[in-house]
C-alpha cells in the first residue's frame, strides 16, 4: 500500500487539494498515484464533472494520467466530441438530433471527429485553466503554462504555454533529460524517493541515488 492509497485529502485541513486518483469513478479515466489537483472555485472531489468533457461512452476514447502530477485549478480536459466534423459542408452536429431529422442514430459519432483519447505522462504540472484537447499525448516531466490550449503533442520536459501552445523552452539539457526518463524516479518505491526527495529538490542529477535500489 503507498501513501496516497485511499487518502482523498492529502494535507490536514486542506479541502481544495486531492489524491485525483481516489475520488475517480470513470473506469476509462485512469491516474496514477501521488498526482494531485487543486480547486478552490468548485469541489476537487467533482473532477470528473467539471473537469473532464465531452467525454462520452460512445466513442471509446480515454483519459490517462500519470504519476507525480499537479494539476491546477480549472484545468479542462476537452474530448471527441467538441470536435465538430469539419469535413461536413456544415459544422451543425445533425446526427445528434437523429430523432428530429429521421436520421440513423447507430451514426450519432459522425457528428465529431474522433482525434482519440488524452495521455499526460509522469511528473507533469498542468497551469490554472489550461486545456488539453483530444488525441495530445504530454510527455513525463513538461509544464503546460497558465490558460495555454494544447492541440499537439508536448515532448517530454519541455514548457509549453500560449493559444495554441507552443514551446517555451526545455526545462533542462538533453542529457539530463534521457537521464531522467532512463531512471523514471516517479516508479522507485516510497523509501526510495522519500531518501531523495532533498536530491530530487536540487535540480541536479548527480546528487540522486540513481545507481541503487
Amino acid at each position: 500500500m503507498t501513501i496516497s492509497e485511499n487518502k482523498i485529502y492529502p494535507r490536514t485541513g486542506d479541502n481544495q487539494t486531492i489524491y485525483l486518483k481516489n475520488v475517480i469513478t470513470d473506469e476509462s479515466i485512469k491516474v496514477g498515484d501521488y498526482t494531485m489537483y487543486n480547486d478552490f472555485v468548485n469541489d476537487p472531489r467533482e473532477f470528473e464533472k467539471n473537469n473532464v468533457l465531452y467525454h462520452y461512452p460512445v466513442n471509446g476514447d480515454k483519459l490517462q494520467i500519470g504519476k507525480f502530477c499537479s494539476i491546477a485549478c480549472g484545468a479542462k480536459f476537452l474530448f471527441t466530441s467538441a470536435n465538430h466534423a469539419m469535413s461536413s459542408l456544415s459544422t451543425y452536429p445533425f446526427p445528434i438530433f437523429f430523432e428530429e431529422w429521421e436520421l440513423d442514430v447507430k451514426k450519432i459519432t459522425a457528428a465529431w471527429n474522433n482525434k482519440g483519447g488524452i495521455v499526460i505522462g509522469n511528473d507533469v504540472w498542468i497551469g490554472f485553466e489550461a486545456v488539453i484537447l483530444s488525441g495530445v499525448t504530454i510527455g513525463d516531466g513538461a509544464i503546460i503554462g497558465t490558460r495555454a490550449v494544447v492541440t499537439k503533442d508536448v515532448p517530454p520536459y519541455t514548457i509549453v504555454g500560449g493559444v495554441p501552445a507552443k514551446p517555451i523552452r526545455k526545462r533542462f539539457s538533453d542529457d539530463v533529460i534521457s537521464q531522467l526518463l532512463k531512471i523514471q524516479w516517479w516508479n522507485w518505491p516510497e523509501n526510495r524517493i522519500k531518501k531523495n526527495i532533498g536530491a530530487i529538490q536540487s535540480g541536479r542529477m548527480e546528487d540522486l541515488d540513481s545507481t541503487r535500489k
